[in-house]
């Protein structure tokens, strides 16, 4: 099942996405218990919601409704940093024990669709597609063993990165966190639909041209790592995202180098999950 996260004139929903451009709005089935995505996943109904979704009659248009992200509301966004052989090499660090991490915080994401911003302080606005996963039963010390329970689903994420603030410091806060810089959708595919274990392709693409490929086989901290290690140090919770690390390619490591800029269209492409897309456009600043 494809579930997302939706406005709808003006009144925000969620809803599960059943093709041919239909959608069953389920927060007018479960909106009494689970008022948004987060929370249908925390009430652990997602099993009702496919239930329902197979058997309703009444459909929204997905080309009427203005998506959100995926979740829009995350308790907490972990990101897994040079996570594939590749994409260490080229940033010419060394490969550590323990997985990289840093934090995103929920302003600066945007839906599928919707145009990620550059900011007027820095063109310098770098793509790192990634494979997000959604945190479904919660947990501390969790197991590499147990982790594939943990996981509610997965969507397709592109964490936008605004080169010089990343790297300004010591610490990649600031150029992580732009408004409206990190992709993330279109929707979450519940891992019902994904097997344990089942080796993903992501590919990223530039106006068309492919700038990024990799599976998932290829990560340096798996997944069940990247699970337990977190949950090591703070409890997760239903509806946290962990996004999991981009392969070799990146825009700033390229000669000539390659940053995003009005007018381009970005592509994240897992092949279990979809096609994430946005447009770039300038932030406008008043005067």
């Amino acid at each position: 099942m494809k579930l997302i996260s939706f406005e709808l004139n003006g009144n925000a929903s969620y809803g599960a996405f059943i093709g041919n451009d239909q959608v069953v709005d389920l927060k007018a089935a479960f909106g009494d218990k689970a008022p948004d995505l987060k929370s249908l996943i925390a009430q652990d109904l997602i099993a009702k919601a496919a239930e329902h979704a197979s058997q309703s009659k009444e459909f929204l248009k997905l080309s009427d409704i203005d998506l959100l992200p995926v979740i829009p509301n995350p308790g907490q966004i972990f990101c897994i940093g040079l996570n594939y052989g590749e994409h260490v090499r080229e940033t010419g660090k060394e490969i550590t024990e323990s997985p990289v991490i840093f934090m995103r915080v929920n302003e600066s994401q945007v839906a599928h669709g919707k145009d990620i911003v550059r900011p007027p302080e820095s063109h310098r606005l770098d793509y790192e597609g990634e494979i997000a996963i959604v945190i479904g039963k919660g947990g501390r010390r969790i197991s590499e063993a147990d982790s594939w329970e943990h996981i509610a689903g997965y969507a397709c994420y592109n964490d936008g990165s605004i080169r010089d603030w990343q790297v300004a410091t010591s610490q990649w806060g600031p150029g992580k966190n732009f408004w409206r810089t990190g992709g993330f959708g279109p929707w979450m595919v519940t891992a019902d639909e994904i097997a344990a274990s089942q080796n993903m392709r992501l590919t990223t693409r530039l106006n068309g041209q492919v700038m990024q490929e990799a599976t998932t086989d290829m990560m340096i901290h798996s997944i069940p790592r990247q699970i337990a290690y977190i949950s090591t140090f703070i409890p997760l919770q239903p509806g946290d995202v962990i996004v999991t690390g981009t392969p070799g390619g990146v825009g700033n490591k390229r000669v000539p180098q390659v940053f995003m800029k009005p007018g381009d269209v970005v592509e994240i492409e897992v092949d279990a999950i979809g096609v994430l897309r946005n447009g770039i456009r300038d932030e406008v600043v008043a005067a």
